[in-house]
């Protein structure tokens, strides 16, 4: 197999996928209004540091 036609691996698969550090403290199974709920609060907190 040629590097043309090589797939990713795991390694590659950990490479490409972003941080989501920043959604640790957010629960499992939130729609999007929480977690857009949440960001806010991190935005305002920080801006107010």
């Amino acid at each position: 197999m040629t590097d043309a036609h090589r797939t990713h691996d795991d390694a590659d698969a950990e490479i490409d996928e972003p941080s989501t550090d920043h959604l640790d403290s957010v629960e499992d199974g939130c729609g999007c209004t929480e977690i857009w709920e949440h960001m806010s609060e991190e935005r305002e907190g920080a801006s107010n540091d």
